[in-house]
């Protein structure tokens, strides 16, 4: 896949970041993780991201990251397109963006770098130092260590034809304006905001109607309702979703830092799809989150 067709799969539908499943000791769970995205894939979803943010990359080691993105890759062959995470420390963020490519994954997400804060120049130069690294597309992720303002971005976008999406985990909703206007439809465009179901309303009103959906994990039904909702401007759906489950869902995800990966996790279990433990720092919800947790599930029916 060259990385125009990568835009155009951004450019519509939903998507969705599988869990990356372990065992009970914490390792990877290969046989687990085909199981999952086997039962994901025919959802619906335009794309699924291997090793992303709710797939714990942060956590992940460079000798288990080929392997994750391989049985991605091989168990959705010709069902559904596979993006890879990338990110860390850039020397770390091209070995993962090369082993994406040689597993044969459509493009990457580049994550952030992480802890180290940097200039407008030093971010340029690592986004850069990736997308030549490679020769399938490369989505760009707007975080609060490494925000990327529009003129960055234009000038990485004339550098790197391979540079073609923006994913916005921000919400700083001048700065995606700004961006927007200035890159028009040089770039695909993602909320990639934590439960982006909430915001995804006012992402479509400026020109963003895509988003990433990580309850995709254990109510893809639902998940795939919400998103067909705000693709109609189906309000009464809407807020009627928003009222009955995310809303409450947020009251339990915000009790605790991590919880926006835990919180899933823990879903999935509840609907009989357990993808193991969180990996620390993250810490699983405690069982009266859970119990929480499934009665507003219960409330959704069957999935």
């Amino acid at each position: 896949m060259n990385p125009q067709e990568l835009k155009t799969i951004m450019g519509s539908g939903l998507l969705s970041f599988p869990l990356t499943d372990f065992d009970s000791h914490g390792d990877f769970h290969k046989e687990g993780y085909q199981k999952r995205l086997e039962w994901l894939a025919p959802y619906g979803a335009t794309a699924l991201f291997a090793a992303g943010g709710t797939g714990e990359f942060f956590s992940l080691t460079g000798e288990e990251y080929p392997g994750i993105v391989q049985t991605a890759v091989d168990t959705c062959r010709g069902v559904v397109p596979i993006i890879a995470g990338a990110g860390g420390p850039t020397r770390f963020a091209i070995q993962c963006a090369q082993a994406a490519e040689k597993a044969g994954a459509h493009g990457i997400l580049l994550l952030p770098h992480y802890l180290t804060e940097a200039g407008q120049e030093g971010l340029a130069a690592h986004v850069e130092a990736v997308c030549k690294s490679v020769k399938f597309g490369v989505i760009v992720y707007n975080r609060a260590s490494s925000r990327l303002k529009p003129e960055t971005l234009a000038g990485l976008a004339e550098r790197n034809p391979n540079l073609v999406g923006f994913k916005d985990g921000v919400g700083d909703i001048e700065a995606m304006v700004a961006i927007y206007q200035r890159m028009g439809d040089r770039f695909a465009y993602l909320g990639g905001l934590p439960t982006a179901e909430v915001y995804a309303a006012a992402y479509k009103a400026m020109g963003t109607p895509v988003y990433s959906s990580a309850v995709f994990n254990f109510i893809p039904k639902t998940a795939v309702q919400f998103y067909e909702a705000v693709r109609d401007d189906d309000m009464a759906t809407q807020h009627r979703l928003l009222k009955d489950f995310f809303m409450p869902y947020l009251e339990i995800r915000n009790r605790m830092p991590g919880y926006a990966v835990s919180i899933v996790k823990a879903g999935a279990t509840i609907v009989g799809h357990s993808a193991g433990p969180v990996r620390p720092p993250l810490t699983d919800l405690k069982p009266q989150e859970m119990e929480m947790l499934k009665a507003l599930i219960d409330k959704l029916g069957p999935q």
